[in-house]
């Protein structure tokens, strides 16, 4: 029986072609593998410790706690909280203490050295700060992580990070706070700010960052360095390489010169 004639037929390469495809966008699409979710942000910046500490300070890892008690003077005393969250204090001994906020704090030690003491103690405690930070990135003259004073708002911290004249796009400054599964972007406008309008000049929070985009015309440009970046890398490693060379046989000349009397030469 002839086949029809309106039936085709999938040549073995193009068959192949299309199970690799089928493969590939199986793979692009599969779920995490088991250490990958085991080791997934989940909160923010994966940060193990976070809060507003604008509304009440917490203690993180870098900070610094001094613990003073009226009562028990020789409780008094400024500690460091180590790497793993803890501070260690008399009595007591080694206390996790990463992730409390000032109240929190003085409550657990109050009932901590309750134990020790028959008379009611009266803990205060006082955080300095040292390990909280934002970030201001893109085109701007400082990029990086700047440390969180509080009450910064997104003014404060363009000023400090001195946006680039020629290719910052101002109007369209991003705060990003950032969520593993919701992130937050707010739309900055400078020139509204610096006008009056206040509405888009929010308050900096912790790991908060504040991208500066370019402009439209700053694109292209960047665009094209990258189209030329292999070449010029290439062109400056000989040109290294050239120069790198000749100035080698000149001062092994200079050396030989000065091994006869001072007089060199210079052989090329």
């Amino acid at each position: 029986m002839r086949p029809s004639p309106h039936r085709t037929r999938l040549s073995f390469p193009l068959l192949i072609t299309l199970l690799l495809g089928m493969i590939g966008l199986a793979a692009c699409h599969s779920s995490p593998s088991k250490r990958s979710l085991q080791y997934m942000n989940q909160d923010g910046f994966g940060r193990r410790y976070s809060g507003n500490a604008l509304e009440e300070n917490y203690v993180t890892i870098g900070d610094r706690v001094q613990i003073l008690d009226v009562a028990h003077p020789e409780l008094n005393l400024s500690a460091s909280v180590d790497i793993d969250g803890t501070v260690l204090l008399p009595e007591i001994g080694r206390i996790h203490i990463a992730g409390y906020t000032r109240s929190d704090l003085e409550a657990v030690l109050t009932e901590r050295y309750a134990a020790y003491y028959s008379d009611p103690t009266e803990i205060v405690v006082d955080i300095t700060t040292s390990n909280k930070v934002y970030w201001v990135l893109g085109e701007v003259a400082r990029p990086g992580e700047f440390e969180l004073q509080g009450n910064e708002t997104v003014l404060d911290a363009l000023v400090q990070a001195k946006p680039n004249r020629d290719s910052a796009n101002l109007g369209r400054v991003i705060l990003i706070r950032a969520d593993p599964l919701d992130p937050l972007r707010l739309p900055v406008n400078y020139w509204d700010i610096t006008r009056g309008d206040s509405t888009t000049n929010f308050t900096i929070l912790e790991n908060d960052i504040v991208w500066v985009p370019p402009t439209v015309l700053a694109q292209p440009g960047y665009f094209a360095r990258a189209l030329i970046y292999p070449f010029t890398t290439v062109i400056q490693a000989i040109s290294q390489a050239f120069f790198g060379f000749n100035n080698r046989r000149f001062r092994n000349a200079a050396q030989a010169g000065g091994q006869f009397g001072g007089v060199g030469f210079v052989p090329f």
